[in-house]
């Protein structure tokens, strides 16, 4: 049966359909992946570091305490003013929360809040100066703490830019690759179907050609017995009808089309080679036959349709005799069939064997297709076919038979 396009998938195995989702789902894992790696360090840069961290509140400090030294030299600033000075000073050095990334700035340097702090509450001449130097070394260290952060938010900024670029690139190219895989299952599925429905022309082709003559000869005899006078008469045509009947029955099997003509498949029996080589026989053709039996181990519907077809297409290249001889000069039986025509050239002669090849214009038209079959029940008999140039003009034709090679229900060669 053809495949119905667009119905690939869900003809595949269920474990190759699951490969083939996780497959496509790739690039888009993939993407989200490295995306993630991608932008974790500029991730952790903005946790560990802050979000838009300034050093505002170290300058405040600086500004504040800085503010009430000044308050203390200036002769024109009241007690008010200056306790007002000292206390937002002091607020501003105990209270830790609003200097954001304290540990970190403190790691940059010796200065130290808590040390502003105390010197702050001594609150002496000495005390003061020592809180705005320390103040503004801590200032310094945040300034410095500020630079480096912006260093590391450049550089994970600019990985991340490259992470980024690398993984549209990778995930391009992935994508590329299994676009081109899908590409190629999809040639290579529908050649397949291409190369099964020849096949199937092919198969059918061959049982068309075959059916002709048994049909032919069904015609033939039924016309004939209407106009039979005798029993006897009557009795032989109905053999040749029924045998007909069971020969198309035989050929037009559409349940065994592959093994009657593409990988043939044969029931081997062990006739008299004499009888099916014999019953050629009639008008303008010719059988010579041993006096000895031949006995030998052949598909008797394959053989017969051997001898039939190089017959037929031996009385295609000549109105003289055809004739066909049996014999086993190796010990292997020997079937040539002979005529008078014009004779293929030895350049042409393996081209014959292709299907839809033709020889030299014949008497009637054909197809093509009898010597390709030939050839294929041949060769499923372990022999072959060749064609000759028959002494004093034509050609000859030469089948040898051997072992059957391909039997039906793996029974094995025949003793």
């Amino acid at each position: 049966m053809t495949p119905v396009p667009g119905h690939f998938f869900p003809r595949l195995p269920r474990g190759l359909r699951v490969r083939e989702v996780l497959l496509a789902a790739l690039p888009a894992v993939l993407t989200v992946a490295l995306l993630l790696l991608a932008t974790q360090p500029a991730y952790r840069t903005l946790i560990d570091k802050g979000s838009g961290w300034t050093p505002y509140a170290y300058q405040g400090l600086v500004q504040d305490v800085q503010a009430y030294q000044v308050a203390r030299l200036d002769p024109s600033q009241g007690p008010e003013e200056r306790q007002m000075r000292y206390e937002v000073a002091l607020s501003s050095a105990v209270n830790p929360a609003q200097f954001t990334m304290l540990d970190a700035v403190e790691a940059h340097g010796e200065a130290r809040l808590a040390r502003v702090a105390a010197l702050l509450r001594r609150n002496t001449p000495a005390s003061i100066a020592a809180a705005a130097r320390e103040a503004t070394s801590l200032n310094a260290q945040a300034g410095d703490f500020a630079n480096d952060t912006r260093v590391q938010y450049v550089r994970a900024l600019d990985f991340m830019r490259r992470a980024l670029l690398g993984t549209a690139g990778l995930t391009g190219l992935l994508s590329m690759l299994l676009t081109g895989r899908a590409l190629l299952l999809w040639r290579s599925e529908r050649e397949r179907r291409a190369r099964r429905e020849a096949r199937q022309r092919e198969a059918l082709s061959l049982a068309s050609h075959e059916l002709r003559r048994p049909l032919q000869s069904l015609l033939l005899a039924s016309d004939l017995l209407r106009q039979a006078e005798t029993p006897e008469q009557r009795q032989h045509l109905l053999a040749l009808i029924e045998d007909s009947a069971a020969q198309i029955a035989h050929r037009a099997d559409l349940t065994r089309l592959d093994d009657l003509y593409l990988d043939v498949t044969l029931r081997v029996t062990r006739p008299d080679l004499r009888v099916l080589v014999g019953r050629v026989a009639g008008g303008r053709v010719r059988a010579h036959l041993p006096v000895q039996p031949v006995l030998w181990p052949v598909d008797v519907n394959r053989v017969r349709q051997i001898v039939e077809n190089l017959v037929e297409n031996a009385l295609k290249y000549t109105s003289g005799p055809v004739e066909v001889t049996l014999g086993t000069p190796n010990g292997r039986p020997e079937i040539t069939v002979r005529d008078h025509g014009p004779g293929i050239p030895a350049g042409e002669r393996e081209r014959m064997f292709l299907p839809h090849e033709r020889g030299p214009r014949g008497l009637t038209p054909g197809q093509g297709l009898g010597l390709s079959l030939v050839r294929r029940y041949a060769r499923a008999h372990g022999g072959d076919v060749t064609l000759e140039d028959a002494p004093g003009g034509g050609t000859l034709a030469r089948v040898v038979l051997g072992e059957p090679l391909t039997l039906e229900g793996g029974l094995g060669r025949p003793a």
